[in-house]
């Protein structure tokens, strides 16, 4: 298991391309830690960007009666992809990954896998 910390520079190290990461409450859209960034990337804010995004995907899928979890969400820009994915463990109920790539420079498939695997590990 592996604490918001590790968590982040494994995201940042282990991921091709990775220019910030953080790890969100989507409950009240807080970001518990961040890495990376600048001054074009502000993650705090997308931190609580992102949340509206997730609320709004759940309430689409309860109107439209649809059933299953959201796994991970793609926001594909002209030169970065954002990549939000929900964590399904007891421990991280009500938190999401946020990881922003070089579109140039990342392998989209990889990246979705290794956030996968990092997310199995993340204890709060």
């Amino acid at each position: 298991m592996a604490n918001v910390e590790v968590s982040l520079k494994e995201m940042m190290t282990a991921v091709e391309g990775a220019l910030g990461a953080a790890v969100v409450d989507y409950t009240s859209g807080m970001a518990l830690g961040t890495l990376g960034g600048g001054k074009d990337l502000d993650l705090a804010v997308a931190a609580a960007g992102n949340t509206d995004v997730i609320r709004a995907k759940v309430r689409t899928m309860e109107h439209l009666g649809l059933k299953g979890e959201i796994e991970d969400i793609l926001i594909t820009l002209g030169g970065q992809y954002h990549l939000i994915r929900l964590v399904n463990s007891r421990q991280g109920a009500g938190l999401f990954t946020y990881l922003v790539l070089d579109r140039q420079r990342s392998n989209l498939a990889m990246a979705r896998h290794q956030l996968k695997r990092i997310e199995a590990d993340l204890e709060v």
